[in-house]
């Protein structure tokens, strides 16, 4: 009896050991563009820069939208949403990388980086969501113009706006917490400037593939599938579009087109690749310049794209400077 006895404490101090072994990660590091020591200065005063680009520019379509009778309708309520949206989006990420660089303290908590995820996610989601949206919009005014106050009145762009904003919070939600469940015992240092699903995947413990799975259905299901039904839209108006009498009308139709279509391809293409890709496939540097397309480019230049070729738009802003 005896022996028997004995080998309790020697089991419980293995199962000790064991459990530190996949101790959980209290908090994790940024190393974001560490490797970079020289250039930490010039990056900050042009994230700075970009920051102060997409305030402006995105506030001040939101602000034009609202105070201009000419803009109420459909299609600049839905890019008031957008610029709001991109907005909330970039400040996610970019003001976290602003400080990491100004004061080269890296260090964010579990929470922190989980509750960074999370709103990434949800707020890139509503995006996928809302360039449907505003795709759908222009389809309805370009190839059934007669139908289209009927279709998009006011109770259906107020739906359809809402729900973009709130679809994707229950599935994002869901999917932070299943990645922040895993265990982190290779490292805490997250080779990225901000917290996203492929670097954090790369310092869990064990067999990630179920997770990876969950990765591609959902990212399937809220990207890849929009960025179809963004494609289709555009087709069918790109084919209304040859069938106009004018030459000057269908040079500006495809102007537009050609345009919204850019960032559609930027965003969309360069977020699926990012985390379409196998976990044995990523590389950090690959990583941070693929993410640097769909959080920071595509909001620096969507108002442009979106707004500033626009004539109502620039006419309002106008009227706006002038009444200042």
């Amino acid at each position: 009896m005896v022996p028997l006895i004995d080998s309790f404490p020697q089991m419980k101090s293995e199962e000790i050991e064991a459990e530190d072994n996949i101790s959980t990660v209290m908090q994790f590091v940024l190393l974001g563009f560490s490797d970079l020591p020289n250039l930490q200065g010039l990056l900050f005063g042009m994230f700075s820069v970009i920051y102060i680009i997409i305030l402006t520019g995105n506030s001040l379509i939101i602000v034009i939208t609202r105070l201009d009778p000419v803009l109420q309708k459909p299609m600049y309520f839905f890019l008031a949403n957008f610029s709001l949206l991109e907005i909330c989006y970039v400040s996610v990420t970019l003001p976290r990388i602003l400080v990491n660089l100004w004061t080269q303290d890296r260090r964010i908590s579990v929470l922190g980086c989980a509750t960074q995820m999370c709103f990434f996610l949800i707020l890139g989601t509503a995006e996928c969501f809302l360039l449907v949206v505003m795709a759908y919009d222009r389809y309805v005014a370009i190839c059934n113009p007669l139908h289209y106050p009927l279709v998009m009145n006011q109770k259906t762009c107020i739906q359809l706006a809402v729900g973009s904003w709130i679809s994707g919070i229950p599935v994002q939600i869901g999917q932070t917490c299943q990645i922040f469940s895993l265990h982190f015992c290779n490292s805490n240092q997250i080779n990225h400037f901000f917290c996203d699903i492929p670097p954090i995947l790369k310092l869990a413990c064990g067999d990630t593939s179920v997770h990876e799975l969950s990765v591609y259905v959902i990212v399937l299901l809220v990207a890849a599938v929009p960025f179809m039904l963004v494609l289709a839209s555009y087709s069918k108006i790109i084919c209304t579009i040859l069938r106009l009498p004018t030459a000057r009308g269908r040079a500006k139709a495809f102007s537009t087109c050609s345009s919204h279509l850019m960032v559609v391809l930027l965003f969309f293409g360069s977020g699926t690749i990012t985390y379409f890709r196998p976990k044995s496939s990523h590389s950090a540097g690959t990583d941070k310049l693929l993410s640097l397309f769909y959080t920071i480019v595509t909001p620096m230049f969507n108002p442009m794209i979106y707004s500033l070729r626009n004539k109502d738009v620039i006419a309002a802003l106008r009227k706006l400077v002038l009444k200042n």
